[in-house]
């Protein structure tokens, strides 16, 4: 079973993903933006990165991408549709999944570990997880700050949270301001997510935590034979 890894001009953590993938045991495949078809694939990712320069805003170049009608189908059929970080944001501009990521409250770009609690398991990025356990994975972005409009509030599948190290959740466990601490979601079916913080930067002992594994081994959990 075959994931597609987007490449968007701008896109950094491509390489990063496919490897971490491999860690895990699966294949990865890096596709170009300008791609039709991933009919071959069983699902997809979207990693992080600077899509377009970011020159608009984040993801809103990208969107338009060729490849996006492609992501859409997939979302549609029901397959595994992973963003990350600048992917996230791809999704939201796409329409795939509710919300928006602004400049964080300080307006400075963060570079650290963060924790994150584990709010429900019904979606291809937790689906191997435990509510309520608590993984560490780094955070790395400027616009992160997760904001929805009051409308689309009570429809929120939230599926992770910042938290401090013990599964608190308040302000001062809340890095970039994002509302509700929200730092990762999905549709209602669970099959399309958007986690702020990288996973895939966390997978071996040598890069300080292998928590990543559970939300990336969620995803592989997710994908489904295809036949072409």
């Amino acid at each position: 079973m075959r994931t597609a890894v987007v490449v968007f001009p701008g896109t950094n953590c491509e390489r990063d993903v496919v490897y971490a993938l491999g860690v895990l045991g699966a294949r990865a495949d890096l596709v170009w933006h300008r791609e039709t078809d991933l009919s071959s694939f069983a699902g997809v990712i979207l990693p992080g990165g600077f899509a377009h320069g970011d020159y608009l805003r984040t993801g809103a170049i990208a969107r338009f991408s060729p490849v996006m009608d492609s992501v859409k189908a997939m979302a549609d059929a029901g397959q595994p549709v992973l963003g990350i970080c600048n992917g996230f944001q791809v999704l939201c501009e796409a329409g795939l999944l509710p919300g928006a990521l602004v400049a964080n409250r300080d307006l400075s770009f963060i570079c650290r570990p963060v924790h994150l609690r584990v709010e429900s398991t019904d979606s291809i990025l937790t689906r191997s997880a435990t509510v309520g356990d608590v993984l560490e994975i780094p955070l790395n972005s400027y616009e992160g700050n997760f904001v929805v409009p009051e409308a689309d509030r009570e429809a929120l599948h939230t599926v992770l949270r910042y938290s401090d190290a013990q599964g608190g959740v308040d302000d001062d466990a809340n890095p970039n301001g994002s509302f509700h601490n929200i730092a990762g979601v999905a549709n209602r079916r669970g099959n399309v997510a958007g986690v702020m913080p990288h996973p895939e930067r966390a997978v071996e002992d040598l890069l300080g935590s292998t928590d990543g594994r559970i939300l990336l081994e969620s995803y592989l959990a997710s994908l489904a034979p295809i036949h072409v």
